[in-house]
């Protein structure tokens, strides 16, 4: 797909798929830099539960006289031009009245006609598009950022208006003049304002620090914010204006909000980018048309699944055979096909295109899907050596002030004199450099990550990543792409209008992984004509499990099933390391051959390598079977013991634990990896479109290759040498303002102008630093 100016099918379609729908102008709007279009593009989703969830909406506006509603959550929205091409796709609908997309929450509101909408037939446009819907999330507390913004806001106008009642005096206005009294109290009024309002939100986290015995970057900003307060509020009521700081605890404190906004802001824009819903199947439907929650569920009960349904407990099979995929259970890369009678384990996806019928042996709290998807609590990570740092500047600073303040005491015997030079140390020593640069550079490291589709989602993922000595991938859908590979994309190109057409009516809404792939080479090598068109018309789509799908005289399946040849039934390990063929059959010729293979991520043979320069061990532990992980390890140069197949999840987490768990990065895209991932020090995934993992995750990345993972590493390495940098340039401007406060040289004015010229240098520093994390190509 790189010939064509796309990284990968799913862009190459969208993109013409926007065209096709006179929607471009959302390149005009859009982000310059936005993720790839998701494997989940392709792939059928069930959207019975929206289905129901519009019906009862319009009985209940019917009821009451009012416009039907739903409030849903959008997977992938991440700018502007997100925003206005789903209010365009919506508006396309017929029935369609009014929608809100709100992109802070990643929700929308729809509003509708009865009758004539159809609420899953927009939500299957929308996937074409990248974007995912889910039910909307339960409400959730408003986004600290947006908390922040309100703060910045109303501390910004007390800023400006401090100062413009303290420039009077910086330029010499008489303390006997009529208004300075009244100058002096808006001061005071002000700055009081500033401290309730934006420097409460630093007092509040320094005590919450304290009582879990961490200390945070928000304790010497507390120290500050009460030191200079504190003096200036003295200064104020008796009359003394070498005490009065109330222009710098306002510029100050507006400086720290915009820094921490900066830094909360970038993670939040990447959780965004998910669904709130939970990852459980939603309903389950019984055998009679009732439909009910998982929890519900008793054993004996029989129940139905549909295509791409995940089944919620185990249960024991009773239509005659079906095909399910067992990859986010086990790990197994090729769907097995269990016959009546037999138990299928909860989390298998149904794979076929018939509805299968099954009788439930568990109750959902019994199921494994349910203890895969158990949230851990893990608790919020400390970095030890910034707590010493900090540790250290607080001891150093009360040391000096304490000491200048017994040396001024002994020395001159003016007690006002003695406070005043031990406020302007605790004024001049907040640390203003670090508490705004600091979070800046992890802004621009979000940010220069999500430019390569690396999505940081936890602001502890920078604490982490310096520990990491291991790195551990699951092999299916993480360090191998999600479904097979067409080794001849050409062949499909190539086909004529009315095998395109029967091509697509076989694989569309397919969730079998070999359909899938079809489907994606299908659609990006051009547009596809309705299904019916063309000599002799197509009828309902049958299957065999095992063997195929045909409609009218078309099949796609093994090869000599329909075709010349014997066929056999797919079974777990047929085929060769992993290569398939399906043929494309009209009236028993063959039309069309195409040949698949489960392949690692394109560039994982080259990636790997530059990982393990790092002094990163590389490991793969799998559920699918040993022989396969074992190739796929000498496939790309990895040593056989560092390669473990056949684990359960619970295996997996056992090995971790008994391989150092406390310094390894695990990467997985499945149910069955989720154990692994609670033990795990960092945790990334590929797959964002299943609802099971990216919770837990520290990080996710986009796209078919792994090179993200190096930019990870490498944007962190920029990142921490610029903070190294900005360390030192406090450290410096420290000892000369300390210096020349303990000196007695220090007053309100000159406070107030290196302030902000030290805010200055240091935000210098940083886009100095951090330039190179924009340059670096994968």
């Amino acid at each position: 797909m790189r010939a064509s100016g796309f990284c990968c099918a799913g862009c190459s379609y969208v993109h013409r798929l926007v065209h096709e729908h006179g929607l471009a102008g959302y390149y005009q709007i859009k982000d310059d830099v936005t993720a790839p279009a998701d494997a989940a593009v392709f792939q059928p989703r069930d959207y019975g539960w929206l289905e129901t969830a519009q019906q009862e909406s319009e009985a209940a506006a019917g009821s009451s006289g009012g416009i039907p509603e739903l409030n849903l959550d959008v997977q992938g929205i991440s700018c502007a031009g997100c925003v206005w091409l789903i209010e365009r796709i919506f508006q396309q609908q017929a029935g369609a009245r009014d929608i809100v997309v709100n992109a802070q929450y990643g929700s929308m509101r729809l509003r509708w006609i009865p009758r004539e909408f159809r609420a899953a037939e927009f939500a299957r446009k929308l996937q074409g598009f990248g974007y995912l819907v889910g039910p909307a999330g339960e409400t959730v507390e408003e986004p600290e950022s947006r908390g922040l913004v309100k703060r910045i806001g109303l501390c910004a106008a007390f800023a400006m208006n401090v100062m413009l009642f303290s420039l009077p005096a910086y330029f010499g206005m008489d303390p006997t003049f009529e208004w300075a009294g009244l100058f002096n109290l808006l001061n005071a009024a002000f700055g009081t304002l500033s401290l309730l309002v934006g420097g409460i939100y630093f007092l509040t986290r320094a005590v919450r620090a304290l009582r879990e015995r961490a200390l945070h970057i928000d304790l010497p900003i507390a120290i500050g914010i009460v030191g200079a307060y504190t003096g200036s509020l003295y200064g104020w009521l008796a009359g003394e204006e070498r005490f009065l700081y109330f222009d710098f605890v306002s510029t100050f404190i507006l400086l720290m909000l915009v820094g921490r906004w900066a830094q909360v802001a970038a993670v939040e824009r990447n959780r965004r980018r998910l669904l709130s819903q939970q990852p459980k199947p939603q309903r389950v439907r019984l055998v009679g048309g009732e439909e009910v929650a998982p929890e519900r569920l008793t054993p004996g009960q029989a129940l139905l699944l549909g295509p791409g349904q995940t089944l919620a407990v185990e249960s024991r099979l009773e239509s005659p055979e079906a095909a399910f995929s067992l990859a986010s259970i086990n790990g197994e890369s090729e769907p097995r096909v269990f016959r009546a009678g037999q138990r299928v384990p909860a989390g298998a996806i149904a794979v076929g295109r018939s509805e299968i019928r099954l009788v439930a042996r568990e109750t959902w709290r019994e199921s494994l899907l349910a203890r895969l998807l158990q949230p851990a609590e893990r608790p919020a990570e400390r970095h030890l050596l910034f707590e010493r740092i900090v540790r250290g500047y607080i001891i150093g600073i009360l040391a000096v002030a304490t000491a200048a303040g017994i040396g001024w005491w002994l020395g001159s015997g003016d007690a006002l004199r003695t406070w005043a030079v031990v406020t302007a140390i605790l004024v001049v020593s907040c640390p203003c450099a670090i508490a705004l640069s600091f979070p800046l550079a992890d802004e621009m490291a979000t940010v220069a990550l999500r430019r390569q589709g690396v999505f940081v989602r936890d602001g502890d993922l920078w604490t982490k990543l310096s520990r990491v000595r291991q790195i551990v991938f699951d092999k299916t859908g993480t360090l191998t792409l999600e479904n097979p590979v067409l080794q001849n994309p050409e062949t499909v190109a190539e086909l004529d209008a009315a095998a395109r057409s029967a091509l697509h009516t076989l694989v569309a809404d397919n969730p079998h992984p070999v359909s899938v792939c079809l489907l994606e080479a299908l659609l990006a090598s051009g547009p596809v004509s309705p299904a019916g068109d063309g000599p002799g018309g197509f009828g309902e789509v049958r299957e065999t499990v095992g063997f195929g799908v045909e409609v009218g005289e078309w099949s796609l399946g093994r090869p000599g099933w329909r075709g010349p040849g014997l066929a056999e039934p797919l079974v777990p390990g047929g085929g060769s390391a992993g290569v398939h063929d399906a043929e494309l059959v009209r009236a028993g010729q063959v039309v069309a051959r195409f040949r698949f293979v489960d392949s690692a991520r394109p560039d994982a043979r080259s990636e790997l390598p530059r990982l393990r320069a790092r002094g990163l061990a590389i490991g793969i532990l799998s559920g699918d079977r040993p022989e396969k992980v074992a190739l796929l390890a000498r496939e790309l140069d990895l040593p056989a013991e560092s390669a473990v197949g056949g684990l359960s999840p619970a295996a997996k987490a056992e090995w971790l634990e008994a391989h150092g768990a406390g310094h390894t990065l695990m990467l997985g895209d499945g149910a069955n990896d989720s154990l692994a991932f609670d033990r795990a020090l960092c945790r990334g995934t590929p797959v964002i479109h299943r609802g099971v993992l990216e919770r837990k995750a520290d990080f996710y990345y986009l796209g078919r290759g792994i090179g993200g993972l190096r930019a990870l590493f490498e944007v962190d390495g920029i990142r921490r040498r610029t903070q190294s940098a900005i360390l030192v340039f406090s450290v410096s401007y420290n000892l000369l303002t300390v210096g020349l406060a303990v000196a007695g040289r220090m007053n309100p004015l000159l406070a107030a102008v290196l302030m902000p010229v030290s805010s200055l240098l240091g935000l210098l520093l940083v886009t100095t630093g951090m330039r190179p994390a924009f340059r670096r190509t994968r």
